[in-house]
């Protein structure tokens, strides 16, 4: 069963189970994946890039919750980290940051980066291996940590 397949399988449930958090979560996914599709002409799109949707919007999210909580809006961040868990869930486990540090290490004596003048090409690398396991911006923080020393 690939993703799509799922999704619409788990929005069903979700209808079942009146869980309007959910439901709500898997319909916007189900959305923006069927927004990607339309673009190609096609009506379904791969696994690796519902990935990327779903990394999207998992991102939108956590942003717009942070953004929420500054202007005291607790009920808005609410519903929004609600709905972030059942996005999460079929995003790839995440890597622990110290396994992320060990990677990162690896690139940066690969590559033989010193300065962070560097910076750019470890994070090219970095983002292909690291690719749906890690935040870009937890990423990024790591190497320019280990190139500014």
């Amino acid at each position: 069963m690939n993703l799509q397949d799922q999704i619409n399988h788990d929005i069903k449930d979700a209808m079942k189970e009146k869980n309007v958090d959910k439901l709500a979560a898997l319909r916007s996914l189900k959305s923006a994946i069927m927004l990607e599709a339309t673009k190609d002409g096609n009506s379904l799109v791969s696994d690796d890039t519902s990935l990327k949707i779903i990394a999207r919007l998992v991102k939108q999210r956590k942003d717009s919750a942070a953004i929420y909580l500054e202007q005291s809006r607790k009920d808005l961040a609410d519903d929004e980290l609600n709905q972030l868990v059942y996005l999460e869930y079929y995003l790839p486990d995440q890597l622990e940051e110290s396994e992320i540090i060990k990677i990162v290490d690896q690139v940066i004596d690969q590559l033989g980066a010193t300065s962070p003048s560097d910076i750019g090409k470890c994070m090219g690398i970095l983002m292909g291996k690291l690719k749906g396991r890690a935040e870009g911006s937890l990423i990024s923080r790591l190497v320019k940590e280990k190139l500014s020393n």
